[in-house]
């Protein structure tokens, strides 16, 4: 745990400008096939982290490269290379030197993972993509779309051959890449002569019904209604208020001809004594109402 947590503070970029900071970093030497093993076996078999710290900063440079490749998303390429740090600490971490391949190759899909996620994250307010299929989907539309537009039938049905999704995954997908976010007040502008801001998500988001006043109002309507029952029920007569209570107030009714064999009475008397005291009730709750 205390390998890990130490790797992942060597992911943090410095706070300064971003040339500065990528001056640095091709400053630093590169390793050889066999510094880079000796310094990877180190690590994995004695927990070295001086040597983790070599790995990682004699690769940061990759990082900045790859990260440069996804600047046309509008994200701080500061940012981008922070989270594609974070993706080559993964990858040293898991870098095995016996495989014979090098740390650059294997850090290669960990970086851009991490570089991935975040701009998924935060290109827009809404996801665009959540599952990995759409993932891959966005990133290989996005860059065809660079070069065709919009593109025809014939262009959607090929990337979709080409990514193995259908032609209904690559024209949702397109249409999810143009649409974009709008303020919930509208254009901050002043001016706006053309009363655009009249037309702005908070003019027509509201939920009426959710308005706590009328909640409350509704609570205590409520709560005031269900006191006025039960002082009602109470000056029924003991046989009147438990024929409506287990009529109508218990989970399970009990039924009319029930109620006759408890009180010994005929199932026509049962029903006139409900419907009696229903009336009691009926007008004491209006005049509550009233």
């Amino acid at each position: 745990m205390a390998n890990e947590l130490q790797l992942r503070q060597m992911a943090l970029v410095p706070v300064g400008s971003a040339e500065a900071y990528i001056h640095a970093v091709n400053q630093i030497p590169l390793l050889s096939a066999e510094e880079e093993s000796d310094l990877a076996r180190r690590f994995q078999q004695e927990g070295d982290v001086e040597a983790a710290k070599k790995l990682v900063l004699s690769h940061l440079r990759y990082v900045v490269r790859i990260a440069n490749g996804y600047l046309g998303y509008g994200l701080s390429v500061m940012d981008l290379i922070q989270e594609g740090n974070v993706g080559l600490m993964k990858a040293v971490k898991r870098f095995d030197p016996t495989v014979g391949v090098r740390l650059v190759s294997f850090a290669v899909h960990w970086i851009k993972a991490e570089m991935h996620e975040f701009i998924i994250r935060n290109w827009r307010i809404v996801k665009i993509a959540t599952t990995k299929a759409q993932r891959k989907l966005f990133f290989n539309l996005r860059n065809a779309k660079k070069r065709l537009g919009w593109m025809t039938r014939e262009e959607v049905e090929t990337v979709a051959k080409d990514l193995n999704v259908t032609p209904q995954d690559v024209m949702h997908m397109e249409a999810r890449l143009n649409n974009y976010d709008l303020a919930l007040e509208g254009s901050s502008d002043e001016h706006d002569d053309e009363g655009v801001g009249e037309f702005a998500p908070i003019h027509y988001l509201e939920d009426k019904h959710a308005d706590p006043l009328h909640q409350l109002s509704d609570d205590d309507w409520s709560a005031q209604g269900k006191e006025h029952l039960l002082a009602a029920l109470d000056d029924l007569d003991d046989r009147s208020r438990d024929i409506l209570t287990v009529r109508w107030l218990n989970e399970e009714k009990t039924t009319l001809q029930e109620l006759a064999e408890r009180y010994s009475i005929s199932l026509e008397r049962v029903r006139q004594i409900e419907k009696n005291a229903m009336n009691k009730l009926k007008t004491a709750l209006l005049s509550f109402a009233g």
